[in-house]
C-alpha cells in the first residue's frame, strides 16, 4: 500500500473515530461535519473528500459501530457457551460503546433511509446467537421454547428501554455495568421452565 493511501486510510478511520466520539457526547442529529473536521484536526473539505455527505458520514459511523458490537460479539461467544454467556456478551459488546450504541437507538428512526439496513443487519447478528442459544437450551429442557422474533424483541426491548431512560436507570454512569446482571437474570427467569 502506498503511504498516499495509507494516508488517505488513516485519515478516515481518525474521522470515523472523531465522529464516533462527539455522537456518543451529542448525539447524531447535533454532530456537524464541521466539528467531526475540528477534532480531526482536518480542515472541513476534508470530510467531504472521503465522505461525499453528511448522510454518508453518519452511515460510516453507525457501520462502523455494528461491526465493532458484531466482530466482538463474535470472538466473546464460545463454542456452545449458553444463552447466560450469550446474553452477558452482548451486554458487554454494547457497554464498550454504550453512549454511541444509546444515540443509534433513540435516533433510528431520524437517521437517513440508508441506515436502516446497517440496523437490521446489526440486530440480526445479535439475534442469530442469542437464538442459537436459547434453541439449544430448549431442546435439552432447560428454558421453553419461544418463537424467535419474540425472544429476541423482549430481551432487545428489555435492554433498549434502560439505554433510553439512562436518566433514570444510570444518570452518572454506565446502564450496562449498573443494571447488566440484574437485567440477564430477570430475563432468564422470563424463559425458564
Amino acid at each position: 500500500m502506498s503511504s498516499r493511501v495509507a494516508q488517505k486510510e488513516a485519515t478516515r478511520r481518525r474521522l470515523i473515530g472523531q465522529a464516533v466520539r462527539l455522537v456518543a457526547e451529542q448525539g447524531f442529529a447535533h454532530t456537524r461535519t464541521v466539528d467531526v473536521a475540528r477534532a480531526a484536526n482536518v480542515s472541513h473539505g476534508t470530510v467531504f473528500t472521503h465522505f461525499p455527505s453528511r448522510e454518508a458520514l453518519v452511515l460510516a459511523v453507525a457501520g462502523h459501530i455494528g461491526q465493532e458490537i458484531t466482530d466482538r460479539l463474535h470472538e466473546l461467544v464460545g463454542a456452545d457457551g449458553g444463552l447466560r454467556a450469550v446474553l452477558e456478551a452482548h451486554l458487554r459488546c454494547l457497554e464498550e460503546n454504550e453512549d454511541v450504541y444509546r444515540q443509534l437507538v433513540i435516533e433510528a428512526l431520524l437517521l437517513p433511509a440508508e441506515f436502516r439496513a446497517t440496523w437490521v443487519g446489526l440486530q440480526s447478528a445479535i439475534a442469530s446467537y442469542l437464538c442459537a442459544a436459547a434453541e439449544a437450551e430448549a431442546s435439552r429442557g432447560r428454558i421453553r421454547a419461544l418463537p424467535a422474533h419474540l425472544m429476541f424483541n423482549t430481551w432487545i426491548g428489555l435492554v433498549h428501554h434502560y439505554l433510553i431512560n439512562k436518566d433514570l436507570f444510570a444518570p452518572e454512569g454506565s446502564v450496562i455495568a449498573a443494571h447488566g446482571p440484574a437485567l440477564v437474570d430477570h430475563f432468564l427467569t422470563l424463559l425458564h421452565t
